[in-house]
């Protein structure tokens, strides 16, 4: 018998919003054409940790701890090796760690070092030099630190236990959607937000609401009575980035919590007199296709 194909973070999303539907093990099962051992496996991990997304399979090359990591990198800087496998083997005499070339190389791909392995040298100026460049990151606090994208809400149920609350796939331009929870149900109907394109932040660390971990937030102009969904403009598709004129500059991969990034920066966000989105009079802008706008709420705060 053949390897069974892995099922994708949104088969598995789509398997626990189903559950939380009160649907059946057997309804899930005939639904998504899916084995009930499947959809039972899919729950129990959900139920014991919240848990969506794929774990890795036996013999697949393990991500590193944070304090091997710190060995890898010194390593790669400190040693002019030859080779990948060079450098694993000096990694697994330094750290004790043992793992494969191939991680190794993906670990290092991520950690920003590219091209021959015996080229990895220090940065000019050395350690001093990282840490100015850390402080003036963390001291810039702007809109430019926010991966904000264009998404497109694939599917939305609401939790029958929280009428307010959907559990969405949204899609971003990554491999697979993500999973994001919204107290919207509320205010816009569950026919509104079925393939409704969004702007959603991607960066704030992933938490779980009712129980089902959320990986973005879906912005929304809002005031204590009425929301209403950013809407991108036309011709934008999913994974089209955010931008603002006179905020250049990358977004962080994951905003720092202890650091209160987001609490800065969000009260500056509001719709202008015209409905469009800005920060500091800045428009939320996709470069070449347009600006993001409520519907109706203008001079109200985006969250």
């Amino acid at each position: 018998m053949g390897r069974r194909e892995e099922l994708s973070d949104f088969q598995r999303g789509t398997v626990v919003g189903c559950h939380l539907c009160k649907k059946s093990v057997r309804e899930i099962s005939a639904l998504l054409n899916l084995p009930r051992s499947t959809v039972s496996a899919v729950i129990l991990k959900w139920k014991r940790g919240g848990i969506t997304t794929a774990l890795p399979r036996s013999g697949r090359p393990h991500k590193l701890k944070e304090e091997d990591r710190q060995v890898l990198e010194k390593v790669a800087l400190e040693n002019c090796l030859p080779s990948v496998e060079a450098l694993t083997t000096e990694f697994q005499t330094a750290s004790g760690a043992k793992v494969s070339s191939r991680t190794v190389r993906r670990e290092l791909h991520e950690m920003g070092f590219r091209g021959r392995v015996s080229t990895y040298n220090k940065p000019s100026g050395g350690k001093k030099a990282e840490t100015k460049q850390a402080d003036d990151d963390e001291a810039k606090v702007d809109v430019s630190r926010l991966d904000l994208r264009v998404g497109r809400i694939m599917t939305a149920l609401q939790l029958p236990d929280a009428d307010s609350v959907y559990v969405q796939q949204v899609d971003v331009g990554e491999a697979d959607p993500r999973t994001v929870v919204s107290e919207l149900a509320k205010h816009i109907p569950g026919d509104q937000m079925q393939n409704r394109m969004a702007v959603l932040l991607c960066n704030l660390k992933p938490a779980k609401t009712r129980g089902v971990l959320s990986q973005a937030v879906i912005m929304c102009a809002s005031s204590p009575d009425k929301v209403e969904i950013l809407d991108p403009p036309s011709g934008a598709v999913p994974g089209d980035r955010v931008t603002f004129q006179g905020f250049p500059g990358e977004p962080d991969k994951e905003l720092n919590p202890k650091k209160k990034v987001w609490e800065q920066i969000q009260p500056d966000l509001r719709t202008d007199g015209q409905c469009v989105a800005t920060y500091k009079g800045a428009a939320f802008e996709v470069v070449g296709k347009g600006v993001c706008k409520a519907q109706t709420m203008s001079d109200t705060e985006i969250k």
